[in-house]
This record gives C-alpha cells, sequence and structure tokens, in this order.
C-alpha cells in the first residue's frame, strides 16, 4: 500500500508534509447484510441487545462520564 503525502501549511512553519488516509477502503459483501434482527435468536437476546446499547443513557449503577456518582 503506497501511503498519500499531502503538502499543507502548518501555522509558523509554512508548507509542511501530511500523512493522508492510511485506511483500505472495502465495503461489506455477503446477503445478511445490516440483517442484526435476524442473528438474534429469540425475545430475550433482542431485549438483551436493547438494554446493553442503552445502558449508557438509563442505566443506574454506571457512572458515565457526564454522570455525577452523587446526584445535584
Amino acid at each position: 500500500m503506497e501511503y498519500q503525502i499531502e503538502e499543507k501549511e502548518a501555522p509558523g512553519r509554512g508548507k509542511t508534509k501530511v500523512l493522508g488516509s492510511t485506511f483500505e477502503e472495502g465495503k461489506p459483501q455477503g446477503e445478511d447484510l445490516g440483517k442484526w434482527r435476524q442473528k438474534l435468536r429469540d425475545r430475550k437476546e433482542i431485549l438483551k441487545y436493547l438494554e446493553e446499547g442503552e445502558r449508557y443513557w438509563f442505566g443506574k449503577e454506571w457512572y458515565g462520564s457526564e454522570k455525577r456518582k452523587v446526584p445535584a
């Protein structure tokens, strides 16, 4: 893979070489692309998946960076 090197203007330094994107583009393949609901077998698994995804906003036992340990 060849890296893209771009020249950009840097404040106080003039022109500088900057490394461009370093990833290879890829696209997901297959028939089951985006069908996450079919991978969950029953109602219990679906509810567990949704509860884990929403725990940041609705969890009582977990403290995120924006939540306070002691309520105001």
